[in-house]
């Protein structure tokens, strides 16, 4: 009996010791924080359909929280990683995993996120935002259209985009923006968008002081760049071939151009003579502006042309490769090869 008791004394003893080292270790790594006086701020994204166990890893990367399997079972205990919610969160050292989870799960406490892929024009992102619930249909092409604060961005040739349809066309650049979803503004996405070309600018500035070309022209290139061609070893050859037929007075040539006019992506014999100076296989010269908004690969490529023979090129429909000729007869035959 007394044996019996022993072991039950010491099993009970070895029971309690577990509770308390559990007790410790939750306390530790759920309710106690990774550093209580670091109040220094940390921006968090977390993007659409992230889940929760990879919210841990980047927290943990971050040296926001101390444990990522204590994280994700708090989450999944207390039903919260449903109500996780996709945005930018600012958070920091001193949040315990409690406080942390009450702020990543209420939108009004994130910016919405907002991935404005390269080559999309202004349409396109006005489409976006609107599908997103963001504007009304329209609201971002007429904040374009009423854009009035030239003086702030030098770099905007003013007398020749004001002109346009679409007078920013090229200069909003393609990034991953931050925004208030409650009170957004058209207008400060546009201020952001230049401000971000701005900075991209800098870093080509004196290759494009270089140039014998303005920077209207070479972001237009650069916008028929990245509609053109998908692969990035190409981009400088394209851009060699389309500077040459320009300086040869030949037509660009480039189907992207009457695209985006039409806004069909199938190109018929009568868009071919289509009246109109984007389309730059019916007149010479480049087209009055840019026909997409270009990151910097493509501005980069517009003004670094590689020299080649080719005078003709084709993009393979189902690969995106581009097949190079240096006569009318073999771009016939590659033709015939490759898109018929």
């Amino acid at each position: 009996m007394k044996k019996c008791k022993s072991t039950f004394s010491r099993l009970l003893l070895t029971v309690i010791l577990v509770l308390i080292i559990f007790s410790s270790y939750v306390w530790n790594t759920v309710y106690s924080p990774v550093d209580a006086k670091n109040t220094e701020e940390i921006s968090f994204i977390i993007k659409s359909g992230t889940s929760a166990k990879n919210i841990a890893q980047n927290l943990k990367d971050k040296g926001i929280i101390r444990n990522i399997t204590s994280f994700y079972s708090y989450v999944r205990i207390t039903g919260e990683d449903k109500n996780i919610t996709a945005g930018r969160f600012i958070l920091n050292k001193s949040m315990a995993i409690p406080k942390i989870v009450d702020v990543i799960t209420v939108a009004t406490a994130s910016e919405s996120v907002i991935t404005i892929q390269e080559g999309l024009t202004i349409r396109d992102i006005d489409d976006k935002l609107t599908a997103q619930g963001l504007i009304l249909d329209g609201d971002f092409e007429a904040a374009v259209k009423n854009f009035n604060n030239y003086q702030s961005y030098p770099f905007i040739d003013q007398g020749t985009v004001s002109s346009l349809e679409y007078p920013l066309e090229g200069y909003l650049y393609p990034d991953t923006y931050f925004v208030d979803e409650v009170e957004f503004s058209n207008e400060d996405l546009i201020e952001k968008m230049l401000k971000n070309f701005e900075a991209k600018f800098k870093t080509v500035e004196g290759l494009i002081n270089a140039q014998d070309k303005s920077l209207h022209e070479i972001i237009t290139m650069a916008s028929i760049l990245q509609k053109e061609v998908r692969t990035p070893q190409d981009f400088n050859i394209v851009s060699g071939i389309l500077w040459k037929r320009l300086d040869s007075n030949w037509q660009i040539g480039a189907d992207a151009t009457i695209i985006y006019v039409t806004g069909r992506q199938k190109i018929t014999a009568e868009d071919l003579e289509l009246d109109s100076p984007y389309n730059t296989r019916l007149h010479t010269g480049m087209p009055p502006g840019p026909i997409s908004n270009p990151d910097i690969n493509h501005i980069k490529a517009s003004i670094t042309p590689e020299e080649s023979d080719y005078w003709y090129y084709l993009t393979t429909l189902d690969t995106g490769e581009v097949i190079y000729a240096s006569t009318n007869d073999e771009q016939n035959v590659n033709k015939a090869k490759y898109l018929y």
